[in-house]
């Protein structure tokens, strides 16, 4: 395998705020906490030695874990949560089928790898890798399919609510369509029997999510955590209520995304009066308030104040935390030092801070996760058959064609200095036409415009013709951008991993956790040779 790696500047697929905050822009500084480096999480390691809940965090974690086959690894960063010199280092995600596109493994990975790089640094502390699984989500059109060989795999299913309660038993012929584009190789029958034993062996979403994020990466050390639970909810109640009944986020969270906008950066989430959905069985609602009441929205669930504070002590698992409120349900939950995360995840966390310091929880460091981008042999191949390099094909098809055709022709395809013979030659004409009549100099300047304009015409025609030349060239070029770049955006987007285990097998999750490396912040590039 060849590595490539390129600056976010090389990359225009990421947004404006992403290369901001990667880079740190000085107008960005007021949104975070910490700049990303191994250092600054000395000061994280002391605000968050104060954290309190280790022995409940445990138990819940240990319960969630009673019907899972897992490492001794696991086992040992489970055990080792109970102590004040261990810390954990967050990615969160929904149960995507099938883990979805690939920036999946490529956020746990990074999450897994700084642990490793923490622990090297700080040797007198244990950091344990978590995996957030935010399974209360409603949306069930987001994570209901998955994309494999250019073919969109879709699971069909009625149910509402929280997308990980649902059942997986009408989920077969989901499996039935990945057993045949899988094929019958070695590796194909490794990585279908891990989704057939994740999906067809397990009741509900969050299951078999759970299932499968622990076979992928239990050998890392990886816990995962499934937030909906009873007891997770009761250490969150007080902060649940404070939000219910003051609502204090709505104010303070619109302020920062002011500010935000006033810096040049458009707001990312937005928060409601209430950040709180109410969950029953088949149902996640907004909580709003009317006057003196509470209402659940498409529901006949009403409460008073009294009712409702009552119903948050005796059943919190039925709040829900929107995208406004669940970083700080994160951040309560766990003596957590950092958040891995895309660049849309950094952007709502940047909105964050001043709500956290209101409800006096430490803020963690945001590291962007990694972004990486795979070119199998015959990929690389016609790069190189091109005369491309690595960052070339990043740049827009028309502009990277234009400049193929340009460095690959024998003929004079760019009139810049005819254009500016031109040019030279009207304003000749002009400074003889205004010795003559002021007047003349518009028509003169109108003649020029029309003329230069001829000009880039002609040019335009011999880029096509020349085109024409080049079109075997040209086809492959596209040919090549459109597989890696799906729908014109970048592949860890779109594609699943699947397709890049059945050529690498276990290789494929090996190589992503030699290179990976969130404190480089730079895009990796993986070319097979």
């Amino acid at each position: 395998m060849e590595i490539t790696k390129l600056t976010y500047d090389q990359v225009p697929q990421f947004s404006a705020r992403d290369r901001a905050y990667v880079q740190e822009v000085e107008t960005l500084r007021p949104f975070f906490e910490y700049p990303v480096s191994i250092e600054n999480f000395k000061t994280i390691i002391e605000k968050k030695k104060a954290y309190k809940n280790r022995t409940a965090l445990v138990n819940i974690i240990k319960k969630q874990y009673q019907e899972i086959d897992t490492t001794d690894k696991v086992k040992a960063n489970i055990e080792a949560l109970n102590s004040e010199n261990t810390f954990t280092v967050i990615t969160g995600h929904q149960p995507s089928l099938a883990t979805g596109p690939l920036y999946f493994i490529y956020k746990i990975i990074s999450t897994i790898n700084l642990t490793e790089q923490l622990a090297e640094h700080y040797p007198d502390y244990n950091f344990v890798p978590v995996y957030w699984m935010g399974s209360e989500d409603h949306d069930f059109a987001e994570i209901n399919h998955f994309n494999l060989f250019g073919k969109t795999l879709t699971w069909e299913n009625d149910e509402k609510g929280s997308v990980g309660k649902m059942s997986t038993q009408n989920i077969a012929p989901v499996l039935d369509e990945l057993k045949t584009l899988l094929g019958e190789s070695e590796n194909a029958q490794k990585i279908f029997d891990l989704m057939h034993r994740a999906y067809a062996q397990n009741e509900t979403l969050d299951d078999a999510t759970f299932c499968l994020a622990n076979e992928l990466f239990k050998q890392y050390g990886l816990v995962v955590f499934i937030t909906s639970s009873r007891e997770a909810k009761q250490l969150f109640t007080d902060y649940i209520l404070k939000e219910i009944l003051e609502q204090p986020s709505h104010e303070i969270v619109n302020q920062t995304i002011s500010e935000l906008e006033q810096v040049g950066f458009k707001g990312q989430a937005t928060p409601r009066e209430i950040n709180f959905f109410y969950m029953r069985e088949g149902i996640r609602e907004r909580i709003v308030r009317e006057g003196d009441v509470y209402k659940v929205l498409n529901t006949d669930y009403t409460f008073s104040e009294k009712e409702i504070t009552q119903e948050v002590r005796e059943y919190p698992e039925r709040f829900s935390p929107n995208v406004i409120m669940r970083p700080l349900y994160q951040e309560v939950l766990f003596p957590n030092l950092a958040y891995i995360g895309g660049g849309g995840e950094i952007a709502y966390w940047l909105e964050r801070k001043a709500q956290f310091e209101y409800f006096d929880v430490p803020f963690p460091m945001l590291v962007r996760r990694a972004s990486v981008m795979w070119l199998d042999k015959g990929q690389t191949k016609k790069l190189h058959q091109l005369g491309l390099s690595v960052s070339d094909i990043f740049t827009e098809e028309d502009t990277l064609i234009k400049h193929f055709v340009q460095k690959n022709t024998t003929q004079e395809l760019d009139l810049s200095e005819a254009k500016t013979q031109l040019k030279t030659l009207y304003d000749n004409v002009l400074a003889q036409a205004k010795t003559i009549d002021n007047s003349l100099e518009k028509s003169v300047l109108g003649e020029q415009t029309k003329a230069l304009k001829s000009l880039d015409q002609l040019e335009q025609k011999l880029l096509r013709a020349e085109k024409r030349q080049h079109e075997t060239s040209t086809n492959r070029i596209k040919g090549l951008k459109g597989k890696l770049f799906p729908n014109r955006g970048l592949q860890e987007r779109k594609d699943n991993f699947m397709s890049f285990y059945l050529k690498y097998g276990d290789d494929f999750i090996g190589t992503l956790k030699e290179h990976i490396d969130v404190l480089d912040k730079q895009m990796l590039v993986i070319s097979d040779k």
